[in-house]
């Protein structure tokens, strides 16, 4: 089985044929092209995951492809192939959008690995697409991102009680998509064309929040002067939802465990019941069971609720998931701020990876709507990222994969040039002045 499809666009037919020989044993489909005009017709018939071009073309400049493939095919990633010396190049070209760069003849030892991560790059972009052509609502299972084990096992329990009637019980810290699940649950339901009114617990005091669950009638209390509906009523024949149940007063768990029971409520301030035709899903970052045994929540009520129970997995948990949700949110991100971001550094995404996500997704979105808007290029930096990512112990800022590159080239050139920096200078295209301030930059020390 392929590893993926690569496109190789170089003039020179030995070198194309030598580097298409070498990644097609490491397990790839390859196709070559001379010229920009013939990868283009390759590239309008086949899927291309990554392009492998260089800067010099006959009929074009290898950095301004960069730029049109990107709005072309943008769920395809390009790695520039430089000619000796050529840094400025490379740097434009990640500028421009590319993965990254790669000097012909000098770094054989990166290729391999470069192409690999270039593919996995690339292989997250076409999944988020076909995932959105896939999603047929916003609040289907579908919209669930995930592709780890923990992830997919809480999505298929949730498929499986989708189209009963029971209640669901959904645990699991705050921020970790319980509303989300709570949703598609829902649009899985014979329900789905009745209302779904989400409730947090948590939000109200315990008179206020009784009034907004059950409603009440006029004079039921100082300020009652009409007849209020409450969420259940509004929620008839449908679905609600009730976030952070935890947080709920003893009083109101005996009120809402008579709903359970007997599918009828009272509204404040009134003598007769109300009939009720509501499915009831319930969650909370609480342990319930300890909560039960220090006496603030009812028993009775937790067997009722957790009928069935699902573990929302924390994004810790699911460290695998973080570069497909973070490259979804950029993408969602991008029209609301007017920018244009379609891509993350490796480093900035293993800085994601490395983080302690306390506040779960809901953090993990505002981390990358703050980069994207902190962000000049199209590209993503751990620059952008939040100070505590910083302070994690972790070395994603030394990581930095493009000044890596530059600061082992410049050492490569002086080594060349025998320390001579005028001579290096010359060779790297770029002024004295500059390699002097990189020399000092990167800290290179000269025998």
């Amino acid at each position: 089985m392929s590893k993926g499809h690569l496109l190789i666009i170089d003039d020179e037919e030995q070198l194309r044929k030598l580097l298409g020989r070498l990644l097609a044993l490491e397990g790839y489909t390859i196709y070559e092209a001379g010229n920009i005009k013939s990868a283009y017709k390759i590239l309008d018939k086949e899927e291309i995951h990554v392009v492998l071009s260089d800067v010099k073309l006959p009929d074009g400049n290898g950095v301004e492809l960069v730029q049109q493939l990107r709005a072309k095919y943008p769920a395809t990633e390009i790695i520039v192939l430089t000619a000796y010396g050529n840094i400025a190049d490379g740097v434009q070209a990640i500028k421009s959008g590319a993965f990254d760069y790669i000097t012909k003849g000098d770094d054989n030892n990166r290729i391999l690995p470069l192409v690999s991560k270039a593919m996995e790059q690339a292989s997250l972009r076409f999944r988020i697409r076909d995932l959105e052509r896939q999603i047929g609502g916003k609040y289907s299972f579908d919209s669930i991102l995930g592709e780890s084990p923990e992830i997919k096992a809480a999505v298929a329990l949730a498929e499986k009680v989708a189209p009963s009637d029971l209640s669901v019980l959904l645990l699991g810290e705050t921020g970790a998509g319980k509303e989300v699940f709570a949703q598609a649950i829902h649009q899985g339901s014979q329900r789905k064309q009745y209302p779904f009114v989400a409730v947090n617990c948590s939000a109200f005091g315990r008179e206020i929040l009784e009034s907004e669950l059950f409603g009440h009638v006029p004079g039921a209390f100082t300020g009652a002067i009409k007849e209020k509906k409450g969420f259940f009523e509004e929620a008839k024949n449908g679905t609600i939802f009730l976030d952070e149940i935890g947080e709920m007063a003893l009083e109101l768990q005996a009120k809402l465990l008579r709903v359970l029971e007997t599918q009828e409520f009272y509204k404040v301030g009134e003598a007769k019941p109300t009939k009720t035709n509501v499915r009831i899903i319930a969650a909370t970052n609480r342990n319930l069971e300890s909560e039960i045994a220090n006496g603030h929540f009812r028993a009775d009520l937790f067997y009722r609720l957790s009928a069935f129970q699902i573990n929302i997995p924390s994004l810790n948990e699911r460290r695998k998931d973080i570069p497909l949700l973070a490259s979804w949110f950029l993408k969602q991100i991008g029209p609301k701020i007017n920018k244009r971001r379609s891509n993350m550094t490796p480093a900035f995404i293993e800085a994601l990876q490395q983080h302690n996500w306390k506040g779960n997704i809901r953090e993990l979105r505002n981390v990358i709507e703050r980069a994207a808007i902190l962000t000049d290029t199209d590209v993503l930096d751990v620059h952008a990222l939040p100070l505590d990512f910083k302070q994690d112990g972790q070395q994603a800022t030394s990581s930095l994969l493009l000044a890596d590159v530059e600061k082992q080239h410049i050492i490569k050139v002086l080594a060349l040039e025998k320390g001579n920096k005028t001579r290096a200078a010359e060779v790297m295209g770029i002024g004295l002045t500059t390699l002097y301030n990189k020399i000092k930059e990167y800290h290179i020390q000269l025998s």
